[in-house]
């Protein structure tokens, strides 16, 4: 920092008495210093210049020494005022400092302005601010590296090549910015070259160092070719906005970005694309586990209804090549129940969720986890139920990556429906708990009014007795102050099973 009060500098500036020169573009502790010794002497903002000059290039960690000793007592400042010198002390407007300097000023001065949010000076501050942080956030976003095999390399390939890349940013926010670039390529060598300050990370140290031309920058490698290749690509024309494409990336970048060469021809197609897309029939989800290409001797799949398994093995390898409605061809697999042959209860719900679709194992999601919860306070053993659902398939609609669940259709449920009757047959079982409307209907050949029969039984034509009552997934569903109730209504019609649930007297 130099401060000056000569009769050139009066001449030139006749207003002003002081001309300070910072060591830099980026000097904030000259400015600091500066400003401090300026605010003890009582020199109004509109009599003090402010200029800035180039240093010699050094490491960018060393200590910066404006060469001036400042005996002049610290300042107290609002917080938020040092982070905003930081940032506009970036800018290129010349006039920065000198707008700096009459807000601290002014904030001395007028206690009040840190309370208005509308003043001119604070409002220019923060917009030079917010353009010094969004030509940071450009440079993070549109530097491309190019690998250079340099004398180092060709000494050590151990420590690979060097990566070039050619950055023209609007403000002087290179030192700022070159941390973040060690922090997220520390294991690459690599320099950052602009027309004012470069800056090279050798694996241990940054050195900031003189500008370059951008004829110095290294040409297209083969590391670009692919990344172009790559970015064609992933262009997705439905979602192309251009105005919002030009917001984030602006036109002054595009001569920089290897990708920009064909922005203007994948824009153009856009429409097209789009229509072609809308045009093309919707791609089916492509099955996690395989279909089993093994069918019983002389079976297809259209003829899965005819088979008659005589164990509850047999009947679950034959459920997973049913195809008599459409949930089978998207499902992961078939969910047959699980229990014991011999079980006095059998558990019917509607279908198979997401979890179990991908485990293939009936009630282990959020309603099984629930339903899990009413056996320990019911006092019963999971393993003493047969525990299987109507319908065999998990039936759900793509939303993004989830999977959401849709109830089966009447007719989707009566396809399953021999696989329902094949599993009592095989447990004989003394009573069935119908967990929801799908469970009921499937059960009792009826449309079930859940919530006018919940808590009855009802005996089928073959004398199995049904027990009607809520699916857990309704539960959870219920709101969140009502559900306790619920609950304990819930288990009170489950009770009525216990008497089934001990051993038979002889």
């Amino acid at each position: 920092m130099d401060v000056t009060n000569d009769p050139l500098t009066n001449e030139l500036f006749p207003q002003a008495l002081i001309a300070i020169t910072l060591q830099g573009a980026t000097d904030l502790a000259g400015f600091r210093q500066a400003a401090r010794r300026l605010l003890a002497q009582q020199m109004p903002p509109g009599q003090v210049s402010w200029f800035s000059a180039d240093t010699p290039a050094q490491d960018l960690f060393a200590h910066a020494d404006g060469g001036v000793s400042i005996d002049a007592p610290a300042v107290n400042v609002p917080p938020e005022f040092l982070a905003l010198c930081e940032s506009v002390i970036l800018h290129s407007d010349p006039n920065r400092f000198g707008l700096l300097y009459r807000l601290l000023w002014r904030l001395l001065k007028e206690p009040a302005l840190r309370h208005d949010p509308l003043d001119a000076d604070r409002v220019q501050a923060q917009r030079m601010a917010q353009a010094v942080q969004r030509d940071k956030h450009k440079m993070k976003a549109f530097v491309r590296f190019r690998t250079v095999q340099d004398e180092a390399f060709k000494a050590y390939p151990d420590g690979g090549p060097l990566h070039v890349a050619w950055f023209e940013p609007e403000h002087h926010i290179v030192e700022a910015v070159a941390p973040f670039f060690a922090r997220r390529f520390t294991q690459m060598r690599w320099a950052i070259l602009t027309p004012e300050r470069s800056v090279e990370w050798n694996g241990a140290q940054l050195h900031l160092g003189p500008g370059a031309q951008r004829e110095q920058a290294p040409p297209p490698d083969a590391g670009e070719q692919l990344w172009l290749t790559y970015y064609q690509h992933i262009f997705n024309p439905a979602r192309l906005k251009l105005k919002m494409m030009q917001k984030e990336m602006p036109r002054r970048y595009w001569k920089n970005l290897p990708e920009a060469q064909f922005i203007s021809s994948l824009a153009a197609q856009a429409p097209e694309r789009r229509m072609s897309m809308i045009s093309q029939a919707p791609s089916m989800p492509r099955r996690r586990i395989p279909v089993s290409s093994v069918l019983p001797a002389g079976t297809s799949a259209a003829d899965s209804s005819q088979i008659s398994p005589l164990t509850l093995p047999e009947l679950n390898k034959a459920a997973q090549h049913c195809r008599e409605c459409p949930i089978g061809q998207h499902a992961t697999q078939a969910v047959c129940g699980e229990g014991r042959i011999g079980a006095r209860v059998m558990v019917v719900g509607e279908q198979p969720g997401d979890q179990e679709d991908l485990r293939g194992r009936p009630f282990v999601g959020p309603a099984g986890q629930l339903f899990d919860r009413a056996l320990i306070d019911l006092g019963w053993v999971r393993d003493d139920l047969f525990i299987t659902n109507a319908v065999k398939h998990f039936k759900y609609e793509p939303r993004g990556r989830r999977r959401i669940h849709k109830t089966p259709s009447q007719q989707e449920a009566a396809a399953c429906l021999h696989w329902l009757e094949s599993e009592i047959s095989l447990v004989r079982p003394a009573a069935v708990i119908a967990l929801g409307a799908t469970a009921a209907a499937s059960l009792l050949g009826r449309h079930v009014p859940v919530m006018a029969e919940r808590g009855q039984w009802v005996t089928r034509a073959d004398g199995l007795r049904v027990l009607i009552t809520l699916h857990p997934a309704a539960l959870l569903r219920t709101d969140e102050h009502h559900q306790p109730a619920a609950y304990e209504a819930w288990l009170n019609d489950l009770r009525q099973v216990s008497a089934f649930m001990d051993p038979p007297i002889i």
